[in-house]
């Protein structure tokens, strides 16, 4: 796992629109980058609409929101309509940055092993990362009601 202080593994990923995002592209600004484990389920949803309602908090705060999930740019693109968010949704359908980032463990379904079996998915998380790209804060593992206040609050005391 990523811990403060380290350097942000790099990554260059499609967004939602089909362009690319790049880290290094973002220097200069906090980038908040949040893994989830599958655009528009019912958990996910929750958590990207309250990004969505804070969104004018980090942009006071010199920061960007960025979703990830290894869902193609089409079901993000998908997702990111139904649901009007107002920030990058991106797609990483090979794992690189996902595992980079540790947010591919093994876990369980609902907190409870399927049929006596853990299984190899994406955990709800964040990194939060500086404008000088090294990692400010880790979620290793995030609820998603409530979670994107606790990113606002780990940026403003950052400040």
């Amino acid at each position: 796992m990523l811990k403060e202080g380290d350097p942000a593994p790099p990554f260059r990923l499609a967004a939602d629109d089909g362009r690319e995002i790049s880290l290094d592209g973002l220097r200069g600004k906090h980038v908040a980058l949040y893994f989830y484990p599958k655009a528009s389920t019912p958990g996910c949803t929750t958590e990207a609409i309250e990004f969505r309602e804070v969104k004018s908090e980090f942009d006071k705060l010199n920061a960007i929101i960025l979703g990830c999930s290894a869902d193609t740019v089409e079901a993000q693109a998908r997702f990111k309509a139904k649901q009007q968010l107002n920030f990058p949704l991106l797609s990483d359908p090979e794992f690189e940055v996902i595992e980079a980032y540790g947010a591919r463990r093994m876990k369980s379904f609902l907190g409870k092993s399927f049929l006596g079996k853990s299984f190899l998915g994406i955990v709800r998380s964040t990194t939060l990362i500086g404008p000088d790209g090294k990692v400010e804060k880790v979620w290793e593992t995030a609820k998603s009601k409530g979670h994107a206040a606790e990113v606002v609050e780990a940026l403003k005391a950052l400040q």
